[in-house]
């Protein structure tokens, strides 16, 4: 079971009838600033470099190529005036306008993290197939380039925060064809509830309903007054577990994975009891794909002025055009 970040860019699409359309949102500023704690501090490196020799060693388990070590530079999610960059913050903005001052805000994390962070700090089962080498980026025995955004989730909650919006590059070994790539870029978001919030409520029942009228409202501001629905699903770290599907230009189309977070992760990170908290996770390019009419996922790491010209930042309504792999010919025909 991978993560309810909807990690490969395809899209699952269930014909149906017409749709309806984008309708463009207002955006706000917010700052990504990120307060840490002395005691998650060494947990929450930041990215400010990242040297080969911490990538690609000399550990028999680290099956790292050059290739993918190159792409962890460029931060995509880190431009404004990219597709991925305008999504990221077309929903960070979403939640702070939703919710002023609630979530803080990350995206500069550092991509190696150990094994326990990707795979046992959100249960993935000791046998799951997510472990692999075939599956997972290994640069060592004991530490992976993150499959998931949610390799933070235990780490953030120590640290004491209580809403939070984590993005990042992440990696899982792939076949590279218009809708797969090795690399792509995730959104996660968790927040914290108490009996003060849900009252005399069931605090499951509550948290539950809080993260889908969160997340539709959600959908509704990036692709327009969409019909949404609701699919019961399984994830280790949720319970209950659901996908959320909207209906877009004639199709039903996943759009992210959410939950309940299961209880022995919440307690267990937090230190307390008589909490909840709902988390989602989403795929970027899957969004911006979609959104932007990008028909194949490897346009996002092209230095091609043709296709970064097509966007700006908050500009949710730009639609790619297509262009000739080869560069414009003038000839004279005189």
């Amino acid at each position: 079971m991978r993560s309810m970040n909807a990690g490969r860019a395809s899209v699952q699409l269930r014909r149906a009838n017409p749709g309806s359309v984008v309708a463009p949102v207002r955006a706000i500023r917010t700052s990504r600033a990120v307060r840490v704690t002395p005691k998650a501090a060494a947990a929450q490196e930041t990215r400010a470099t990242v040297p080969r020799s911490e990538v690609i060693t000399s550990d028999p388990a680290c099956n790292v190529s050059d290739y993918i070590y190159e792409k962890m530079s460029k931060n995509l999610h880190q431009n404004v005036d990219h597709p991925l960059g305008i999504i990221k913050a077309a929903i960070s903005n979403y939640f702070e306008q939703r919710n002023p001052g609630v979530f803080t805000v990350m995206d500069d994390l550092y991509p190696v993290v150990t094994t326990i962070a990707n795979f046992d700090d959100v249960l993935v089962p000791a046998d799951h197939v997510s472990r692999s080498p075939n599956d997972t980026y290994y640069v060592t025995a004991e530490k992976v380039l993150r499959c998931h955004t949610s390799a933070h989730q235990a780490e953030t909650l120590r640290s004491g925060k209580t809403a939070f919006l984590i993005t990042g590059d992440v990696y899982r070994r792939d076949s590279i064809d218009a809708t797969h790539y090795p690399v792509f870029h995730q959104m996660e978001g968790v927040r914290i509830f108490t009996e003060a919030d849900w009252k005399d409520q069931d605090p499951t029942e509550f948290c539950a309903n809080e993260l889908k009228a969160s997340l539709e409202s959600l959908a509704k501001t990036l692709f327009g007054d969409v019909e949404c629905r609701w699919m019961d699903t399984y994830f280790p770290f949720t319970e209950p577990s659901f996908e959320l599907e909207i209906f877009f230009k004639g199709n039903w189309l996943e759009v992210l994975g959410c939950g309940v977070m299961q209880q022995s992760i919440l307690d267990g990170n937090t230190g307390k009891t008589g909490q909840k908290a709902w988390a989602f996770g989403l795929g970027l390019e899957r969004l911006a794909m979609v959104l932007f009419d990008i028909p194949d996922i490897r346009l996002f790491w092209s230095d091609d002025e043709r296709f970064l010209k097509q966007f700006k930042a908050d500009a949710l309504n730009a639609k790619f055009k297509s262009f000739s792999r080869f560069p414009p010919v003038y000839k004279d025909m005189a």
